[in-house]
């Protein structure tokens, strides 16, 4: 039985995760030849302020790219 875990920051609409969901699920009964009722997806939703890129929390603004001369 394969088990796919995926974290997704917060706040994305819900039409589109359960969209991804089942694309994940069929893509890994495809690839695995696993049935489809097999495969289990799971997602967790990570609130912005917890969820960082090196020390840029996902909740704080962007900062402007410093421009090459």
């Amino acid at each position: 039985m394969p088990i796919i875990q995926i974290s997704l920051v917060a706040g994305r609409p819900e039409e589109d995760v359960q969209h991804c969901i089942r694309e994940v699920a069929r893509t890994v009964s495809r690839t695995l030849h696993a049935p489809l009722s097999s495969v289990r997806v799971m997602v967790n939703e990570v609130p912005p302020t917890r969820f960082a890129v090196g020390d840029t929390l996902k909740s704080e603004p962007p900062v402007p790219a410093i421009p090459q001369t």
